[in-house]
């Protein structure tokens, strides 16, 4: 099998299953966009995802993502979901379409101060972790202050939230915890509407709880080849 062919095979697999858990929780597929994880993957490999009609792609490293960036068609909307450095976010802005890790004031600040044509989509990350905050993500007491923070900067928009499933803890419980957090974060801000939630192990119990933007690696590309 090629290597195209397997990736084929993949991402049609995983289109199946959304379309099969979005279907099982009265949702329409068309409302869950796919984003395939590239981080690590070499440029041939997003190649194929390009020619099989991928347009989202998920990234973790700015150091990475600038290169692959430059050298891929300009019609691909990049995600950047790591954990943000201040001195990356200036040559994220400059690659990046929606930036998935926002937990403190200081990075909108920084973005919105970019020079951008129009303004940068992000999304605030929630720690589902216990204790909160140990991993990434902020507070959820403490959602609504922030949320009011960027609310006031000018060239940033705020899709909605993100959330990345605890690793010591049972994933579905958290997941609902995520979607009250969310029912009342929506309350206050009516157009942040979007949620990012689910990876290659959860995404199908991410979409019975209201993702709307899977993150997916492994599941499309397989085994990630290890970090040089």
């Amino acid at each position: 099998m090629s290597r195209k062919q397997e990736i084929e095979e993949n991402l049609n697999q995983v289109r199946e299953k959304i379309a099969a858990a979005a279907k099982k929780s009265g949702r329409d597929s068309s409302d869950i966009n796919l984003i395939a994880v590239t981080k690590t993957f070499p440029i041939s490999d997003l190649e194929i995802l390009y020619s099989l009609g991928l347009r989202e792609f998920g990234e973790n490293r700015d150091q990475e993502a600038s290169v692959k960036a430059k050298e891929l068609p300009q019609d691909i909307n990049w995600h950047f979901q790591g954990g943000i450095q201040s001195n990356k976010l200036k040559s994220i802005c400059s690659w990046a379409s929606v930036i998935h890790s926002v937990d403190q004031f200081k990075y909108a600040q920084i973005i919105s101060e970019q020079p951008n044509p129009k303004p940068m989509q992000i999304f605030i990350q929630v720690s589902l972790d216990q204790p909160p905050e140990s991993r990434g993500g902020v507070d959820p007491a403490k959602l609504t202050e922030l949320a009011n923070q960027i609310s006031s900067l000018a060239n940033i928009k705020i899709l909605g939230l993100m959330a990345v499933g605890p690793v010591d803890q049972a994933v579905e419980p958290a997941f609902a915890r995520l979607q009250q957090i969310q029912a009342s974060f929506l309350s206050q801000f009516k157009d942040a509407v979007f949620l990012s939630s689910g990876m290659s192990g959860d995404y199908e119990m991410a979409i019975s709880y209201g993702a709307t933007h899977l993150r997916i690696g492994s599941s499309i590309l397989g085994i990630r080849p290890p970090i040089k």
